[in-house]
């Protein structure tokens, strides 16, 4: 699998609000399906819109390979 090499951290499903649904397993593979709440979901992106105040302008620098 790894080779004796661990990795920090472990696959998760978070939510709309950032709160863990699923912590996968640090030690086993596993396969989960998690069922989401669309309605909460929309509810959510609508009464906090991250899109609407987003700054796109401000990403122009994630897109170069280095900054000069």
């Amino acid at each position: 699998m790894t080779n004796g090499i661990q990795f920090w951290g472990q696959s998760f499903v978070a939510g709309p609000q950032g709160e863990v649904l699923h912590l996968a397993s640090p030690d086993k593979e596993e396969n989960v399906v998690v069922e989401i709440d669309r309605t909460r979901t929309e509810t959510v992106r609508r009464i906090w819109p991250f899109f609407r105040d987003r700054r796109i302008d401000a990403y122009n620098d994630i897109t170069k390979r280095y900054l000069l």
